[in-house]
C-alpha cells in the first residue's frame, strides 16, 4: 500500500461536473483512497455554506479550504485552528467605490457567511443565496460596516480586462483578484497573499504530509499556487492553458471523471476496483 496523500480538490470545473453534481465515479474512487488511508480536503473559492453539500456528500471529516484561502477551517471541529484573513473595511470601501464610478453591472461583499449585495441581481442570488444566508441588497458602500472575507464584482465582459488592469494599478498591495471561468466572467477579491496553496500547506502541516506527498487538481487561475505547492500537481482537461503549463499531469476532463482516472493510476487502485 502507498503511503498516506493528502488530496485537494478543487470544486467548480474540477470536482464537479457541469451540472454541479459529483459523479458517481469520482466519488467511487474518492471513497475508495479514503479507505486506503488516504485524506481528501476541499479547497475552493466558494464560501462554506456553497460547499458544504459536497462536503457531506464525500462524507469527508477533514478541514476546508473557503474563498480561497480568506477562510481555513474545520466544519465538523469547532476546536480546530481556524483562520479567517478578511481584507480591511477601507481597501473594500476604495474598491466599491472604484465598481461604482466603472459602472460595474455589481458588487457583492461576503462576511464569512453573510452576504451583502449591491443591486438586486437574481442571477446571482441563484448562485450565492440559499434558504438559510442572511442577504442584505442595497447600497453596498453604506450597508458594509466590518472587514469582508471576499468581495465579488460583476462587469460586462468587456469591462473584465479594464477592471483587472484598475484593480492592480491601485490596490496591488492590498489585495489578490482571480476571474471565475465560463460563462460567469466573475471577478473574485481577497486580501493580498492569500489563495489556495496558503490553506493547503496548513492541512498539510496538519497531518504531517510532506509536499511530495500532496495531489492538488484544478482547472482555473484561482489553482494555480495550489498547484504548483502541491508535489502532484494535476490540471483537468478543461482547465486554462497557464494551469496546465504548472501541472505535473493532465487528466481528463470534470466531464470525464478525471479525478477518478487519474487517483486508479497513481495510487494504484486498480486491484480494489471492481
Amino acid at each position: 500500500m502507498l503511503e498516506k496523500h493528502l488530496i485537494a480538490l478543487d470544486l467548480d470545473g474540477t470536482l464537479l461536473t457541469d451540472e454541479k453534481e459529483i459523479s458517481s465515479r469520482n466519488k467511487e474512487i474518492i471513497t475508495a483512497a479514503r479507505d486506503q488511508g488516504h485524506i481528501v480536503c476541499i479547497a475552493t473559492g466558494r464560501p462554506h455554506r456553497a460547499s458544504i453539500r459536497y462536503y457531506h456528500e464525500l462524507g469527508l471529516d477533514t478541514p476546508m479550504v473557503n474563498f480561497n484561502g480568506a477562510l481555513i477551517h474545520h466544519p465538523l471541529n469547532d476546536q480546530w485552528d481556524a483562520i479567517h484573513s478578511p481584507m480591511s473595511i477601507r481597501t473594500a470601501q476604495e474598491i466599491i467605490h472604484t465598481c461604482y464610478e466603472l459602472g460595474m453591472k455589481n458588487v457583492l461583499a461576503e462576511v464569512r457567511d453573510d452576504l451583502y449585495l449591491d443591486k438586486h441581481d437574481q442571477e446571482l442570488l441563484d448562485i450565492f443565496h440559499s434558504s438559510n444566508t442572511p442577504i442584505t441588497i442595497g447600497n453596498l458602500s453604506q450597508n458594509l460596516k466590518e472587514d469582508p472575507t471576499s468581495i465579488l464584482i460583476h462587469p460586462e465582459v468587456d469591462q473584465v480586462q479594464p477592471l483587472r488592469d484598475q484593480l492592480t494599478n491601485k490596490h496591488a498591495e492590498m489585495i489578490d483578484h482571480r476571474k471565475w471561468g465560463a460563462p460567469w466572467h466573475v471577478i473574485e477579491i481577497v486580501r493580498a497573499g492569500l489563495n489556495k496553496a496558503v490553506g493547503l500547506r496548513k492541512v498539510a502541516h496538519y497531518y504531517h504530509i510532506p509536499q511530495e506527498r500532496i495531489i492538488a487538481f484544478g482547472d482555473e487561475d484561482n489553482d494555480l499556487e495550489m498547484l504548483e505547492y502541491a508535489g502532484v500537481g494535476v490540471a483537468m482537461d478543461n482547465a486554462i492553458s497557464q494551469l496546465k503549463d504548472v501541472a505535473n499531469y493532465v487528466t481528463a476532463s470534470n466531464e470525464g471523471d478525471g479525478i477518478a482516472e487519474f487517483l486508479i493510476d497513481y495510487l494504484q487502485l486498480h486491484n480494489i476496483m471492481k
